[in-house]
């Protein structure tokens, strides 16, 4: 990744979506661009227009930390976003690293996920590689996938992939734009965090080309850390399902992160869960068919 580039057209995003009037600033003359000109995000800030100009031209890597969080609070960002800031704005430290092994789950996550009663879980690395599922993770999220494609790099799913080049998992969704939005905007955090990530370029790459929907929600540059909220599902076999998610990073230096779901107790979504589980073996022939119907 580009970090100076992305820098550039982070803070010009911001910028654009700021009017003169809404930060105290008196507007004058015809505008050629949306929101705050250089000079007036410059000034409220409280640094040079050269200083600024130059950093959204990507010709400053060496921004202080008081400068960056001047800059966010002129530009009202969220703590999120000041994050990301702070890591487009930091000098990319090359070091020699020897080669990728392969990303896979360690067994004690693996187990634990396994063990979780009643809740979809999904161990998934930094990427949004999947790493592993239970049973219920896999129905829920991807019964039309053999049930260990996630235990070889070849086969392995990656969820925002599926979110928008597999047709199944569009239709999963039942409020696919929101779920869009979102991934993509925690895809953005990720790769601010990971600029020389070979992977994760390419699988940006990929899926700029391949969906225009995902292009245009990139070049927006949304930014949000999403570890917990309310998904809704319409699920091909047990229909509708509101369901609360929960993302955990585990304790290591893996970036590994584990996904839960689970339905509030009593409900309608908490019965088809249950239904799911209870009937995994009567689906097991569900990624077989859909595939045959397929070809």
């Amino acid at each position: 990744m580009d970090k100076p580039a992305e820098l550039g057209d982070f803070l010009r995003t911001r910028r654009a979506r700021l009017q003169p009037t809404a930060v105290g600033l008196t507007s004058y003359g015809a505008r050629r661009v949306p929101g705050l000109r250089r000079e007036e995000l410059a000034q409220l800030a409280g640094v040079s227009v050269a200083y600024y100009t130059r950093l959204e031209q990507g010709q400053s890597q060496n921004a202080s930390d008081d400068v960056l969080d001047a800059i966010a609070r002129a530009l009202q960002l969220s703590e999120d976003e000041t994050m990301h800031l702070r890591n487009l704005a930091r000098p990319l430290r090359r070091k020699r690293r020897p080669a990728p092994r392969p990303e896979a789950a360690r067994p004690g996550t693996k187990q634990l996920i396994e063990a979780m009663d009643g809740i979809a879980a999904v161990a998934m690395d930094r990427r949004s590689d999947v790493l592993a599922w239970n049973e219920l993770g896999h129905q829920l999220l991807a019964g039309h996938y053999d049930a260990d494609s996630p235990y070889s790099a070849e086969t392995r799913p990656n969820l925002t992939r599926m979110l928008f080049l597999d047709e199944h998992t569009r239709e999963l969704y039942s409020r696919w734009d929101e779920e869009a939005k979102r991934s993509v905007a925690s895809l953005r955090l990720v790769a601010g965090r990971h600029p020389d990530d070979l992977h994760l370029a390419e699988l940006i790459g990929e899926l700029s080309m391949k969906s225009t929907e995902f292009a245009g929600l990139w070049s927006r540059h949304p930014v949000l850390n999403c570890t917990f909220g309310t998904k809704h599902f319409q699920h091909p076999v047990v229909g509708q399902l509101e369901l609360s998610f929960e993302v955990a990073q585990l304790p290591d230096d893996s970036a590994h992160r584990i996904l839960m779901y689970s339905a509030t107790p009593g409900t309608a979504s908490e019965a088809a869960l249950r239904l799911l589980l209870s009937g995994a073996d009567d689906l097991s022939g569900y990624s077989a068919d859909r595939a045959h119907r397929e070809v």
